[in-house]
This record gives C-alpha cells, sequence and structure tokens, in this order.
C-alpha cells in the first residue's frame, strides 16, 4: 500500500466516522444548549436537569437516524470491498 493510498483510506474513514456520529452529536450540542439557556435565565442550577433530557434527545435522536447511519456504513463497506486488496 502507497502512503498516499493509506492517506486516503484513512481520510475516508475518518470523515465516514464524523459523517455518522454527526446528527446524534448535533442533537445533543442543541439540547445541552437550550437546557443551559433556560438554566441561566431561571437561575435554576440542578445537575441532573442537563444530563436527562440530553440523554434522551440523543437516545431518540439515535432511533431516527439509525436508518441512514446505517447506509452510510453499507455503503462504506462496499466501497472498501470493491476497491481491492492494499
Amino acid at each position: 500500500m502507497e502512503f498516499g493510498e493509506a492517506l486516503d483510506l484513512g481520510r475516508t474513514a475518518f470523515s465516514m466516522a464524523l459523517m455518522t456520529a454527526a446528527p446524534i452529536l448535533i442533537v445533543g450540542l442543541a439540547v445541552g444548549l437550550i437546557i443551559s439557556l433556560f438554566q441561566a435565565v431561571t437561575q435554576l442550577q440542578e445537575q441532573t436537569l442537563t444530563f436527562v433530557p440530553k440523554i434522551a434527545a440523543m437516545v431518540v435522536a439515535a432511533t431516527i437516524f439509525v436508518p441512514w447511519i446505517a447506509e452510510r456504513m453499507i455503503s462504506f463497506t462496499r466501497l472498501m470491498f470493491s476497491t481491492g486488496p492494499y
């Protein structure tokens, strides 16, 4: 395997990991930001208030985005098997 091929493979794998994780992480970030703003406005500083809604939203996002993530992973796997041995 040439250095350029290994670099392309690593770059493709890294972008694949980012694309599959991004929807769930963005939902968690948005819910966390909304809860933080709510806590700042109401001065309610309960630590457990941040975790439960964020985890629930991320679970809902995971169930919604699982078909899309699976499709991306299957296409990536097919691409890796079709390129042949390195």
